[in-house]
């Protein structure tokens, strides 16, 4: 049976972060806005590809340092940020995203996010069904569920919140496991077993439409996470995916009891200028139900970024990260996938 694993850092309760932002929220100066706002201007105007900002093209003297800072606290630290400040409001859609992409940049290598090749994603409710198995949940308003995504870290830029509901969940995935072997042993060991996953769709060339890694892996010294429960349960569609067995029904539900516990996780409300930068590996997000304001629907931008220096993660992964190679893994290529491109409105 895999034995408990615990980091100083990263094993964190959210009822203990709840009352102390200090620890994970970070406000820019304006020395750091005016710096990135002079950085952006070369994008503001034209029609310039956005995708091609590098970190030499996104001078960042001061600021650049700090992101290599944080680089390494969502690596070794809490795994996650939440930086607020940026002044969304006084930026053209376009301005704002060169900052987004620019900051992306100084923290590692952008990802396609989908079929489509979309290096920034937008998280809104595009009206899709979040029963349909080839929608993503980030494109409906439904409560997305405790999961991880196919990239090392995970950036969101919160352009305009929801009317009502929409905060973001995080937990620890040592936390979290250090609580369901407490409480069912013989159901935490299960969670280290292969499960099938529906890609939604989103299948590259020569595989299945589904991939099989476990939902905790034990590799290189670290305890690391890939989960997705609607998609675990979408993958059963497929007569020739492996079946989920009652017990590892039962660890799943268990796992996400857990997840599911406001001590354990923390919840944020993201206001308009807000930067959450995630830690894929060692944390679980989520993202409650929401209502819009019809005239100002919720909007996020999104960044998936492969990191210099991550951790190794287990050969099985690129099943799904098409690499492990460090510092060039993660994200969605198909043959579908034309181009690599950063669109400034949701497709």
């Amino acid at each position: 049976m895999p034995g408990s694993f615990v980091s100083v850092t990263s094993n964190w309760l959210g009822r203990e972060l709840r009352n102390d932002p200090d620890r994970w929220r970070r406000s820019l100066t304006v020395t750091e806005i005016d710096e990135l706002v002079a950085a952006s201007a070369p994008y503001a105007d034209g029609d310039a590809d956005l995708p091609t900002i590098d970190v030499d093209d996104f001078p960042l003297p001061h600021l650049g340092p700090e992101l290599l800072a944080l680089r390494r606290r969502l690596l070794d630290g809490l795994g996650f940020e939440l930086w607020t400040g940026l002044p969304v409001a006084d930026m053209s859609r376009r301005q704002t995203a060169a900052v987004f992409l620019g900051i992306g940049a100084h923290l590692g290598s952008l990802r396609s996010q989908n079929a489509m090749g979309h290096l920034l994603g937008h998280v809104i409710d595009l009206g899709r069904d979040p029963a349909d198995p080839t929608a993503r949940i980030y494109q409906t308003n439904a409560r997305q569920s405790f999961h991880t995504d196919s990239t090392d870290v995970v950036g969101l830029l919160c352009l305009a919140p929801a009317a009502h509901g929409g905060a973001s969940l995080l937990a620890s995935v040592e936390t979290v496991f250090a609580e369901v072997e407490r409480r069912a042993p013989e159901l935490a060991a299960r969670l280290f077993d292969p499960v099938a996953t529906d890609r939604r769709g989103e299948v590259p060339p020569h595989a299945d439409p589904w991939f099989e890694i476990p939902v905790l892996s034990r590799h290189g010294g670290h305890l690391t996470v890939m989960y997705q429960r609607q998609y675990i349960d979408s993958a059963q569609r497929f007569a020739a995916a492996p079946r989920l067995d009652a017990d590892m029904t039962a660890a799943l539900d268990l796992f996400d009891e857990v997840l599911d516990d406001p001590d354990i996780h923390l919840a944020m409300e993201l206001a308009p200028g807000d930067m959450q930068f995630v830690h894929n590996h060692g944390l679980l997000h989520d993202r409650e139900g929401f209502v819009d304001d019809p005239f100002r629907p919720r909007h996020l931008l999104r960044l998936w970024l492969s990191i210099p220096g991550d951790r190794e993660l287990p050969p099985v992964f690129a099943s799904r990260y098409g690499s492990v190679t460090i510092g060039d893994r993660g994200g969605i290529i198909t043959d579908a996938t034309t181009r690599l491109h950063a669109p400034l409105t949701p497709t």
